[in-house]
């Protein structure tokens, strides 16, 4: 399964992917499959059912490597866990996990009592608000194997004081754990850690000490990290911290900057001094957002008076300097000094130090949006020579933390000016598709913040559209829709949202542009429309409304009549009242009532006095060189090959409109260029067998003629694929065509041959010359 494979999705070649993931992609879309019963999301909730009643189909038994991977595909795909799908789990034997990691989720305690059964070797938690202190218990009971074990943000399992009484002593009854994070709870006295004797890296971020105290941990023989990041009561910790003396790391820093209030020490020059003198093995320490570094009164050696460090309490370290060294958002901006004993310091002064500050800081949403917004001012006012690493941190912190705002506004706009660079050539398709998938979750989570919505947009249109976002095309069209109609009139999110859309309406197929049709796009655009016309208002948004329903109902009938349905014949009459100096604007509007008229079913709903009228007018207009005059003989030609039984007017006669429109046709410039895309000939073609109404043929053949021309290479292979050659030669044997018609037909045969058979000869053309010759 682990040869990469290319997969087909909507009609393009998308990313490579392993057969593996092929099958993950599926089932996270499809979870019914992997049960024999119906899945009821009422009962969902209670242990009972999900025992009885969810069962993996059939006699299956899946490796436990595939099981992990399973659940971090289902998120990285932006699927939620959810209670339903964690009790395709529930069989330890025949669906194993051993190291899992759930983000944004909505699992509840019965979701999570089928995790913990697998007695987990790693358990990761984050953003999951409905798991709550009757977890805890659960835990206890299934964590003898756990190893590792994170209870990040907005997980409720530790936190309230039903669970956590000064009645009795609480202990952590987990011996196997080696790694421990516990986020943003209150720690109370009662809270002992003796049991867990092979811990050796303790991460109490955010934790509010309520009687509790370090002297807790001291005696932990094996430990040798610990976290204290954002703890306000360090300062009379000291004397504990001072006899961890097996400490390699140590993080006391902050998300203040060190000035008052958390950070800020009164002595902070001995109180690093201390903290370095007792813990000798320390080699990463990080003291961001405090005031330990002192002011940068360098400190000299008695005996030599030789300068030793820029921040005092380091001296002792001169020497023997520190792997790492914490310093970002320090007092007096201790990252900018010259003499720092550290190897690799964390900090806003360089590249170096913020792409190591966005690394280290990956689980600290408030600390990291501040370094993702030093990375935009980098990477917008200056030269970012570690684009990779920029776009690896980003990506991780917008995918680690999807539901905080700022962080997705920050590493959006960070975003724009990677993808922007001249590197975005060197992105593969998989780097591309990521991107584009965190964007898009971003905005999907976000969609009411215009800031948001404008970053993700801004950015995806520094891509190839609709290309690169097909394997995501459904889920954009939805967050544009929402785009369009939500903001606020003339908003700039709007106008860009509803490029887009337009965008990605172009080059699709049917399947696609009926799903925009399904999901609203008409309605949409003719709401746009509507409230434009209401005020009289006359822009881009109004102009790019038209050119998207002109592009959605491109061969896609009911998305035609959709557009009848939503009276848009209402609405061209009225544009066309109000603003008929707009070129643009009339080609948009003539484009689409020529594939209106393309669909039999619905040409009689044009067939009104007043739109026939108006169609007719419009054979005699200049705007756009000969768009709408060549649109408007061509609704006029597809509503007469209906013959003249289905012209239920008087007026305009038919005989008098078709005489108008071949007069239209002949003042064509048949070498014009053209400001149109076709990707299919049939209804032309279709018009080319319309013998019984010439005229029609006419309109038909110098559409060709003109294709064929201007564009060879690219229209005279699509007459030949579609068969038009055969019709043509037809034609010029058929009585009933008149000279002008069959003259056209010939520049078309001609042109084609001339591109794909330049020996070939023309069969009617043979039999000429042979009469000639004779």
């Amino acid at each position: 399964m682990s040869g990469r494979v290319r997969l087909k999705e909507n009609g393009v070649l998308d990313e490579e992917f392993t057969l593996l993931e092929i099958v993950f992609k599926y089932l996270s879309k499809n979870l019914v499959v992997t049960s024999s019963n119906d899945w009821n999301d009422d009962l969902l909730t209670t242990e009972k059912y999900f025992i009885e009643n969810v069962q993996l189909n059939g006699p299956i038994v899946i490796p436990n490597e595939i099981c992990d991977r399973f659940i971090k595909y289902h998120q990285d795909c932006n699927q939620t866990v959810t209670n339903q799908f964690m009790f395709i789990f529930h069989d330890v034997h025949r669906t194993p996990l051993k190291y899992v990691s759930i983000r944004e989720s909505t699992i509840t305690d019965d979701g999570l009592k089928v995790l913990l059964r697998h007695n987990l070797a790693s358990l990761s938690l984050w953003y999951c608000d409905n798991i709550t202190t009757e977890s805890w218990n659960t835990l206890v009971e299934h964590g003898r194997n756990l190893r590792e074990l994170e209870l990040g943000r907005s997980v409720d399992m530790l936190k309230h004081s039903a669970l956590i009484s000064k009645e009795f002593e609480f202990q952590l009854l987990l011996p196997n754990l080696r790694r421990l994070k516990i986020n943003t709870i209150t720690l109370l006295s009662n809270l002992q850690f003796s049991h867990l004797t092979e811990l050796t890296h303790l991460d109490l971020s955010g934790c509010t000490f309520n009687g509790f105290s370090l002297n807790a941990i001291v005696n932990l023989p094996n430990l040798t990290t610990l976290i204290l990041f954002n703890i306000r009561t360090i300062e009379t910790e000291l004397p504990a911290l001072c006899m961890m003396n097996k400490l390699t790391a140590l993080d006391i820093s902050t998300c203040s900057n060190g000035t008052n209030g958390n950070g800020h020490y009164e002595n902070p020059n001995q109180f690093l001094a201390t903290i370095i003198e007792s813990l000798p093995m320390l080699t990463h320490l990080d003291i961001s957002g405090t005031n330990l570094a002192g002011t940068g009164v360098a400190q000299f050696k008695a005996s030599d008076s030789i300068k030793s460090s820029d921040i005092p309490g380091l001296v002792s370290r001169a020497t023997n300097p520190l792997q790492f060294l914490g310093l970002y958002n320090t007092a007096h901006s201790a990252c900018r000094r010259y003499d720092i004993p550290a190897i690799t310091i964390s900090g806003e002064a360089n590249e170096e130090q913020i792409l190591t500050s966005a690394v280290v800081y990956q689980d600290r949403p408030i600390m990291l949006t501040k370094v993702l917004n030093d990375l935009y001012h980098l990477l917008r006012f200056e030269t970012c020579k570690s684009i990779h690493r920029a776009l690896d941190v980003v990506l991780s912190a917008m995918d680690r933390h999807l539901r905080n705002k700022h962080m997705q506004i920050s590493g959006s706009a960070t975003l724009f000016y990677i993808v922007k660079g001249r590197d975005k050539s060197k992105f593969g398709t998989p780097l591309k598709n990521h991107i584009i998938r965190t964007l898009l979750n971003g905005m999907s989570s976000h969609q009411s913040d215009d800031t948001m919505m404008r970053n993700g947009c801004l950015t995806l249109c520094q891509f190839s559209i609709p290309n690169d976002v097909l394997f995501e095309y459904e889920r954009l069209v939805k967050i544009l829709l929402h785009g369009v109609s939500d903001s606020e009139q003339e908003g700039f999110v709007q106008r860009i949202a509803i490029y887009l859309l337009n965008s990605l309406a172009c080059q699709v197929d049917g399947r696609q542009k009926l799903f925009l049709g399904d999901l609203g796009a008409i309605s949409t655009m003719l709401a746009l429309i509507n409230d434009r016309l209401t005020r009289k208002v006359f822009d881009d948004v109004m102009e790019v409304a038209w050119s998207t329903m002109w592009n959605v109902t491109d061969e896609t009938p009911r998305n035609c009549k959709r557009f009848l349905d939503g009276h848009g014949m209402a609405y061209f009459l009225g544009c066309l009242n109000c603003f008929p100096e707009k070129e643009e604007l009339l080609r948009n509007m003539m484009g689409l009532l020529g594939n209106v008229a393309e669909v039999k079913t619905l040409r009689h709903r044009l067939m009104t006095s007043e739109f026939i009228q108006v169609f007719t007018d419009l054979l005699e207009s200049s705007s756009d060189g000969i768009e709408v005059s060549y649109n408007a003989a061509g609704v006029l030609a597809h509503i007469a090959s209906d013959g003249a039984e289905a012209w239920d007017i008087e007026n305009p006669s038919r005989k008098d409109v078709l005489t108008k429109m071949v007069n239209a046709i002949e003042r064509w410039n048949l070498s014009a260029e053209r400001n149109i895309n076709y990707r299919s000939f049939e209804p032309i073609l279709g018009l080319v067998r319309c013998y019984e109404t010439p005229e029609c043929q006419h309109w038909a053949v110098w559409a060709l003629a003109n294709l064929t021309k201007v564009y060879p290479h690219k229209y005279s292979r699509l007459v030949e694929e579609e068969h038009g050659l055969d019709l043509l030669l037809e034609l010029l044997d058929h009585p009933l065509p008149y000279t002008r018609i069959k003259d056209l037909s010939q520049m078309v045969l001609d042109n084609c041959y001339r591109i794909s058979r330049p020996t070939r000869k023309n069969n009617h053309q043979t039999m000429n010359q042979m009469i000639l010759d004779g």
